[in-house]
């Protein structure tokens, strides 16, 4: 059983001292020559998130975050990160959390109050969970891998003995992105285990016969997830084949890892005034900077690397690696990978909600966390 020893989050002064000297000579290009943003982020955006970064205050943010019980746990070898938030409703569900790229534990900050404490937040005793949010391999406060193979099936085994050395032999699992990815292979590995399953972004793709006879819903569908591989995927396929290459510029550069992760906040969220705007710039710096001081520009990128040579390479294989748990799918329409309804039957057998929401996009911790909690609640009725 592995050792569960609490941890502190601090940065050491020269880190941030070294932080503010680099984001004081930053050295930026001339602006796009285009008014989209088909040419990557614009001069005037990543200009204003760097402009906040400056104004950053990361002292009191750990502040803020270690009020959270936050832990380390040496798991097949690896050091792991997690927050772990027990309720105090005594019958409250296990619940595990999984991010994404580019993603954070942040993605959950502001759900965590709600899902532990619906009373003290409106909500029914019923409605608990035991929050646990771990940082993915070689992401935040999770320590980098030094020899290959930390791809979503061996990280989705580890969170198996995590949920174990913790104390929980039934729980529910819920995540988007890669977190997606990994509570897919969770759900799989241990599925007597899994009380439930919740996605934002279900791994399911469409079969070639679904082209030829997909309804409108579908095809708008299909041609966003095409236009989203030849012109928005660009990032995936560098980090996927060459992430040192890249790495070099992620840990040498703020303003490269604030314009690497920043367009994706952009990009993959709902900015529509009516839905809130998107991430807030300030959402997007916390996550920039804890990136930046955990230095993981470089290990987070080669997470593409190992989960591309892992994952599923058609729709046909991962059908053929169904899911037997209870899951429920939310879709926030931002984002860029929708997946169609009865594309998703086929891998996931046990599909009992399916929610199309109206706002929000691929961060809805960060973007709609009310709705976001509604959604896992009423998920994990059934557990």
């Amino acid at each position: 059983m592995p050792d569960i020893e609490p941890f502190i989050i601090h940065a050491p002064d020269r880190a941030l001292a070294d932080l503010h000297a680099r984001l004081a000579r930053v050295r930026l290009p001339e602006p796009e020559t285009v008014s989209d943003a088909s040419q990557g982020i614009g001069l005037a955006r990543l200009t204003t998130l760097l402009q906040t970064w400056r104004e950053h205050d990361w002292r009191a943010r750990e502040i803020r975050w270690n009020t959270i019980p936050h832990y380390r746990a040496r798991l097949d070898g690896l050091e792991i990160g997690f927050w772990h938030v027990r309720s105090p409703e005594p019958a409250a569900l296990p619940l595990l959390l999984t991010h994404g790229w580019p993603g954070s534990i942040l993605e959950f900050e502001k759900v965590i109050g709600p899902l532990t404490d619906p009373v003290a937040h409106g909500g029914s005793a019923s409605d608990a969970f035991h929050v646990v949010v771990p940082s993915l391999p070689g992401f935040g406060f999770s320590e980098r891998p030094r020899e290959p193979g930390w791809h979503p099936g061996r990280t989705a085994s580890a969170w198996a003995g995590l949920m174990t050395a913790l104390g929980y032999e039934r729980f529910g699992a819920h995540g988007g992105d890669w977190g997606a990815c990994v509570s897919t292979e969770l759900a799989r590995l241990v599925p007597g285990r899994v009380a439930g399953l919740h996605l934002t972004m279900p791994s399911a793709s469409p079969l070639p016969e679904d082209r030829a006879r997909a309804t409108p819903e579908e095809q708008g569908m299909l041609d966003r997830r095409d236009l989203h591989l030849s012109d928005g995927y660009g990032f995936g396929l560098l980090m996927g084949t060459r992430p040192q290459t890249l790495g070099y510029s992620l840990l040498d550069s703020p303003a490269g890892l604030a314009a690497w992760l920043g367009e994706k906040f952009a990009a993959y969220a709902d900015e529509r005034p009516e839905s809130g705007g998107g991430v807030s710039l300030a959402d997007q710096v916390d996550t920039i900077a804890l990136y930046w001081l955990t230095g993981t520009g470089a290990s987070s990128a080669r997470w593409y690397w190992e989960a591309m040579r892992w994952v599923p390479r058609s729709a046909e294989e991962e059908n053929a690696l169904p899911v037997t748990v209870p899951t429920a799918v939310s879709q926030f329409p931002a984002d860029p990978w929708p997946t169609a309804l009865r594309w998703a039957e086929r891998r996931y057998r046990n599909l009992h909600r399916w929610t199309e929401l109206e706002r929000g996009g691929h961060f809805p911790g960060l973007e709609q966390p009310d709705l976001l909690v509604s959604e896992i609640r009423k998920s994990f009725r059934h557990a």
